[in-house]
């Protein structure tokens, strides 16, 4: 009995999930080499979510996760100095979630490892297919939304 062989292009989400793996275990690497040890890719989805500010039921929301679990991802943060609750000037009941100076300095450095990280891709690919392969990716995701709910989408 045959075994049928893959078409090709279908390893096409693997290999574009291990580049992504790639760069963010490089950028955690450094992040951790510049005092920052444990911050996860976790966090940073999470800071994405977070924008200017957000309440924790929202985080939730955005994630794709209960408010509970993302009440646990806030206080692992909060435990770090990466996030604070105040007050919602909107309703005295709420609270807002935003990075504090060092969950911004934080993800400064994550921006700022992410363009070297790019830059050596660039160096070792040449600008010319580096450039290629964002334009592709835009032009083959401009009609998605950004989500920020990966913790959700993988757990179904």
């Amino acid at each position: 009995m045959s075994r049928a062989l893959p078409p090709p292009g279908s390893d096409l989400p693997l290999l574009m999930l291990l580049g992504f793996r790639a760069l963010i275990d490089d950028v955690h690497t450094e992040l951790a080499e510049a005092g920052h040890p444990g911050f996860r890719p976790l966090h940073g989805v999470t800071f994405k979510a977070i924008g200017e500010g957000v309440t924790a039921s929202e985080l939730g929301r955005r994630l794709g996760v209960s408010k509970q679990a993302a009440g646990k991802t806030i206080e692992g943060l909060e435990r770090e100095g990466y996030v604070e609750r105040v007050a919602d000037p909107a309703d005295a009941r709420s609270k807002i979630i935003r990075l504090t100076p060092r969950g911004t300095e934080v993800q400064q450095r994550a921006f700022e490892a992410m363009a070297g990280l790019r830059a050596r891709w660039a160096e070792r690919l040449g600008e010319e297919r580096m450039t290629a392969m964002e334009e592709a990716l835009r032009e083959m995701t401009a009609d998605r939304e950004m989500k920020f709910d990966i913790p959700g989408w993988f757990n179904g």
